[in-house]
């Protein structure tokens, strides 16, 4: 598949998750996908992501992921993101803290025929686990992965 199929699926996945629309999100993924980099708990293949994505989703209604940077060739789509949030439902075993969190993730995807078979990555549910757990600072970020300034506008996805 070319690369600019690739590049759609990667921003439908993206748009879908934004939207709450977990069910059309995983839709991106291959029945068999491999995620060499899951979250802690994650099950295998699309249903590992879909109850990812639905736990996510439940947690964080107002969830958020913000493509920053994407880098594609003909087999693989390259993402670098911001995920933000407020924590308002549980995540991981921790109650609603009500913080708003901000944490960076990236991605590597590699495609067939114009599906997610294989995924690695630094995801944002161990991140956001961590952020959570933290004492939140003086700014109202919590932990290590609190705001970390403004994002470049000038390397925004195209």
């Amino acid at each position: 598949m070319s690369r600019e199929i690739n590049i759609a699926t990667q921003r439908r996945l993206t748009d879908n998750l934004n939207d709450g629309d977990v069910e059309a999100a995983v839709l991106a993924f291959s029945e068999r996908v491999v995620d060499h980099d899951p979250a802690p708990g994650q099950g295998r293949g699309r249903e590992g992501l879909r109850t990812l994505f639905e736990e996510l989703s439940e947690a964080f209604t107002d969830l958020h992921v913000e493509p920053v940077r994407l880098v594609a060739d003909d087999q693989h789509v390259s993402i670098a993101y911001t995920l933000t949030g407020i924590h308002d439902g549980p995540f991981q075993g921790i109650e609603p803290t009500g913080r708003r969190v901000q944490v960076r993730g990236m991605q590597i995807a590699r495609f067939h025929h114009g599906e997610i078979i294989e995924r690695w990555g630094r995801g944002a549910a161990p991140a956001l686990a961590e952020q959570l757990s933290a004492e939140p600072d003086a700014g109202g970020t919590s932990g290590r992965f609190g705001r970390r300034g403004p994002i470049d506008s000038s390397s925004q996805m195209p």
